[in-house]
């Protein structure tokens, strides 16, 4: 079974679509860790290193998604857990979407993605597509 946390960092307190997506995962059969809002990016890791999950998710609304992204695969590394690939949704500009694969993020979902797209492509960047 896929393993996903679902994270909302920082100050933004919008978090329906991290909800809305992390019951696709689990009507998709995966088990989802949802950290809740206004999360540090440390309490996000230690979330995901104790709950040993296969990928972690952000949701992010507020315009902070190259800089989270970037102290979270820094801390990812510093902890050893570089090798839980990072997803990071919302509100994303398309022109930051290269800048987020650049840094290391494994796939962005900006708004309008559909259910089916984010399913399979988590699917797939587990290892576990069915």
């Amino acid at each position: 079974m896929i393993r996903v946390l679902i994270g909302k960092p920082g100050l933004d307190g919008h978090d329906k679509g991290a909800k809305t997506v992390a019951m696709a995962l689990k009507n998709a059969g995966m088990e989802v860790i949802y950290t809740g809002r206004h999360q540090k990016v440390e309490q996000i890791i230690n979330a995901a290193i104790q709950e040993g999950v296969d990928i972690i998710g952000l949701s992010i609304l507020s315009g902070v998604h190259l800089e989270v992204a970037e102290e979270l695969l820094a801390k990812l590394k510093e902890r050893g857990a570089e090798g839980i690939p990072l997803v990071i949704g919302g509100v994303i500009p398309k022109k930051d979407i290269l800048l987020l694969k650049a840094l290391g993020v494994a796939e962005v979902f900006p708004i309008g993605s559909s259910f089916d797209e984010i399913i399979n492509k988590v699917k797939a960047i587990a290892g576990k597509e069915e």
